[in-house]
């Protein structure tokens, strides 16, 4: 395949069709995911993702973002990111260097101003009266409340594999809490020589087994991306219904170094892709029996 690319979520659609014809103009992994995850960032009707997401207990909108280079295994990370229009971007922009690649709250803010990046007030009045409504009623977090982490994985047509995410995090979440989503191995993980992986769902299970690494190592030792990222997600589970009983939602997309896409999931998670052979397309994958099935999305699903 000369170029492919997979996102999360039926909000990304939009965002997949952009990120294909930026590769099919010949344009790099890099552009195309970061640029596909930006629309989702501006979208403000889908809240979990930039300027709407859903706020914080003190009714504050924190982002975090990440991105991966696949070629030099260099990221860039921002969390808990507040006054910016498009974390995912500051995050591309850090990836130079061997040092100060993962910068958060008043630093990434500091950052993000000195080189000229964006400002937004992420918080809609939608997003407001959400919260106002909801916040004396939720007594449980829920990483799927209104979907979740946007993740994009891109190959182009010189090989390089990028891997880019984005989100506001758990609706109500605590004041500095961070998920998994800018957490290089764990939210997202790009190696061109393999391949890439990006995890949503509840961070904190996610964090608990590397999901986005382990899929990748998977790879490396001669799994489909398929069978990667669904042995990434059932080991996880596995251990974690073993030692606490039970195991959060999670999901996580994959794509070797050929274009090959997988997804492994513990819930029904819709998703998109689109490559040099196939149109923008909107599919769901739903757990049954232990295997993963992988079905067009209908109205509904």
């Amino acid at each position: 395949m000369k170029w492919a690319v997979i996102a999360t979520w039926k909000m990304a659609l939009d965002g997949t069709e952009k990120a294909a014809e930026i590769l099919r103009m010949g344009g790099t992994a890099a552009d195309a995911a970061c640029e596909g995850v930006g629309m989702v960032e501006d979208e403000p009707s889908f809240h979990s993702v930039g300027y709407g997401g859903r706020p914080d207990k003190n009714g504050r909108v924190k982002l975090d973002g990440g991105f991966m280079d696949g070629d030099t295994l260099h990221f860039g990370a921002v969390a808990s990111i507040e006054g910016f229009r498009s974390p995912v971007r500051i995050a591309r922009s850090l990836i130079k260097g061997d040092a100060n690649n993962f910068l958060c709250a008043q630093g990434a803010e500091e950052y993000a101003e000195r080189n000229g990046f964006e400002k937004r007030d992420n918080l809609t009045e939608e997003a407001r009266e959400i919260y106002e409504q909801e916040k004396e009623r939720i007594q449980k977090l829920s990483a799927y409340d209104g979907h979740d982490t946007v993740c994009f994985l891109a190959l182009d047509e010189n090989g390089t594999l990028c891997a880019a995410t984005s989100t506001s995090g758990l609706f109500m979440k605590e004041n500095g809490r961070i998920g998994d989503t800018p957490v290089p191995g764990n939210g997202f993980y790009a190696d061109s020589a393999v391949g890439c992986a990006a995890a949503t769902g509840m961070g904190e299970e996610i964090m608990k087994g590397a999901l986005s690494y382990a899929a990748v190592m998977y790879m490396s030792m001669g799994y489909s991306a398929m069978k990667a990222a669904q042995k990434a997600v059932d080991d996880l589970e596995k251990k974690l219904i073993e030692r606490n009983g039970y195991a959060n939602p999670m999901s996580l997309i994959a794509m070797d170094r050929n274009g090959a896409w997988g997804v492994g999931t513990n819930v029904d998670f819709p998703f998109c892709i689109a490559d040099e052979l196939h149109e923008t397309e909107l599919m769901i994958a739903k757990k049954h029996d232990g295997m993963t099935i992988i079905e067009a999305y209908e109205n509904g699903d």
